[in-house]
């Protein structure tokens, strides 16, 4: 426990510097719209433009077999799908939304539009640079274009991407996925999250031990297929919801803007807050600018790299502009994003905080902001709670960014305890002998939800008039679109592994890879979304870096293809 204690310390200090340093402008945030805006500037707006092309490239019209590459311009878009049409889609919305309000999800669009042309730019990039190793395979990506495009002096920017994407593809491409399942398969059917991590690292390491063939195989049946299940359902929430659906777009627009305090995660009601959730949950749904997509589209058998591109910014549309507003439309319509529902949390939990009583006076901000202040007062001394069948009148919780109502202590059995026990103020714990069951193990009552557990209460409630099964249809999106993810994401891996340290060390990593699949189901949530955000943050800034600087490459290998495609 200590171990994992001093890692969420370790991940969380890093994640400031990486997310939210300097407070008010945030470096990567304004890296990543910057640079977004930049090269949709550059492009005259080629995702606009383009768009009608890049349809025609991934229907197969220009696809021609005796072109190098390993995988088709469908295979490489679906395997490239299935690493971003993941749990981003379902628990990445949710967060947002929890922590950032209804206006996350405009920045989210932002990110997108921008990230079509980054995505474009940084494909393009990746096929024109791209190279085989000694097995004839496509070894491309940002680690490629860095030391190919900008010179032998960027080696190390290069290698700094590759070991980016080696603890990335732990993280945003495993760990983040499996959680999740063990998170929905614990709360829809009670099954233990170390078993819900062996049947998945099972899978996933059957599956990618067949190298880049068989993981595309299975992306392209399996991405299309997953994406259909889950859009058929969130448009039944939609549909059973549409009087509602013109002032969702109304709150997300004015939410964007002028965020208000409220039961949901934007308590702080700060521009800041909002724009921060929406441009890391943007970038973890659609990559766009990670460097992540390029590694794949590298493999595609073309010898114009443009074709690629096109294709390749069509991952954003589909993710983030369709599939994350259809989620985002089904939390908002069906009003689930700031109601509390009755839950259960140990009081171990990091997102649980006790404070000594503060009443019942103003609303939820402010008697949130009085709950912390309390809690963090300079006062030592215990306080005597008395408990009785689990209800006390001397403690506050705060559990999921929201004060619990109804709350009820509870005991190893999940039944109400009673009982007298110690609070200090100044540190926020109760005191007494855990291993006699001397304090409570859990806490009760009414609370927000967060991640998955707000998507699958949005698409149940939703769905209500066809029947009581609407969570079990996310419960199912997040295996599929979880494991198409952790398919995917090892392949990116694979070739980082490669870049640094040859081909030969790839089954290792796989062992590794798959190893990691289990530990991400049975670590704490928490920490392993903040793991993900670390190190895809590692992985954009470098690569933003080298796609400023390539810029006029781009431009050129653009305007050449066009010329030629007009002839």
């Amino acid at each position: 426990m200590q171990i994992l204690d001093i890692a969420e310390t370790v991940v969380s200090f890093l994640n400031g510097y990486i997310w939210s340093f300097p407070e008010k402008a945030p470096l990567l945030v304004v890296l990543l719209l910057g640079a977004g805006f930049f090269m949709t500037g550059r492009l005259g707006f080629i995702q606009l433009r383009r768009l009608k092309h890049a349809f025609m490239v991934v229907a197969g019209k220009y696809d021609d077999p005796a072109d190098e590459g390993d995988i088709t311009h469908f295979q490489a878009l679906s395997t490239a799908l299935s690493a971003t049409v993941g749990i981003g889609n379902i628990a990445g919305v949710a967060t947002a939304i929890h922590y950032g309000g209804p206006g996350a999800l405009f920045w989210m669009w932002l990110t997108a539009l921008f990230g079509m042309a980054l995505k474009y730019a940084e494909c393009t990039l990746a096929l024109h640079y791209r190279t085989f190793d000694d097995s004839g395979h496509a070894a491309g990506g940002p680690m490629y274009y860095m030391e190919r495009g900008l010179g032998p002096r960027w080696k190390p920017l290069a290698a700094l991407f590759a070991f980016a994407g080696i603890i990335a593809s732990f993280g945003g491409g495993n760990m983040n996925q499996a959680n999740t399942v063990a998170v929905s398969a614990s709360s829809d059917f009670g099954a233990p999250e170390n078993v819900v991590g062996l049947v998945c690292a099972f899978v996933v390491g059957v599956v990618i031990l067949g190298g880049i063939n068989r993981i595309a195989a299975v992306s392209s049946k399996l991405a299309p297929g997953m994406a259909v299940v889950y859009v058929l359902g969130a448009l039944g929430v939609i549909a059973f919801n549409v009087g509602e659906v013109p002032a969702a777009f109304a709150t997300i627009i004015s939410s964007a803007f002028n965020p208000e305090a409220s039961l949901g995660g934007s308590v702080a009601g700060t521009l800041s807050v909002t724009l921060l959730w929406g441009v890391k949950r943007g970038l973890f749904s659609n990559e766009a600018g990670q460097g992540s997509a390029p590694i794949a589209h590298a493999a595609a058998k073309t010898d114009e790299p443009v074709r690629e591109g096109v294709v390749a910014m069509l991952g954003p549309l589909i993710d983030t502009l369709i599939i994350c507003t259809m989620t985002g439309l089904a939390i908002i319509t069906t009003g689930v994003w700031d109601e509390k529902f009755d839950s259960t949390l140990e009081l171990a939990d990091a997102s649980i905080v006790v404070s000594a009583d503060i009443g019942s006076e103003g609303n939820e901000a402010e008697r949130l902001t009085a709950a912390l202040d309390a809690r963090g007062g300079a006062s030592t001394t215990p306080i005597s709670v008395e408990v009785r069948d689990g209800v006390q009148s001397t403690l506050s919780f705060i559990g999921r960014d929201g004060l619990v109502e109804e709350a009820r202590l509870l005991d190893h059995h999940g039944d109400v305890w009673s009982g007298t026990l110690s609070f200090v103020p100044s540190t926020g714990k109760l005191l007494g002998d855990r291993s006699s069951h001397a304090v409570p193990e859990s806490l009760g009552g009414k609370m927000l939800l967060n991640s998955s557990a707000l998507t699958a209460r949005a698409f149940k409630k939703g769905l209500s008039p066809l029947g009581d099964w609407g969570n079990y249809l996310v419960t199912l999106s997040v295996f599929l679109f979880a494991l198409s993810t952790m398919i995917s994401w090892s392949y990116y891996g694979d070739r980082c592994v490669v870049y640094l340290f040859g081909a030969k060390f790839v089954p290792y990593y796989r062992l590794v890879y798959t190893f990691m699949v289990f530990v991400g189901a049975v670590t704490a949530l928490e920490l392993v979304w903040a793991y993900g955000d670390l190190a895809l943050g590692l992985m954009a800034f470098p690569n933003l870096i080298a796609i400023l600087l390539l810029s006029p490459k781009v431009v050129e290998i653009t305007k050449d293809y066009f010329s030629r495609l007009k002839e």
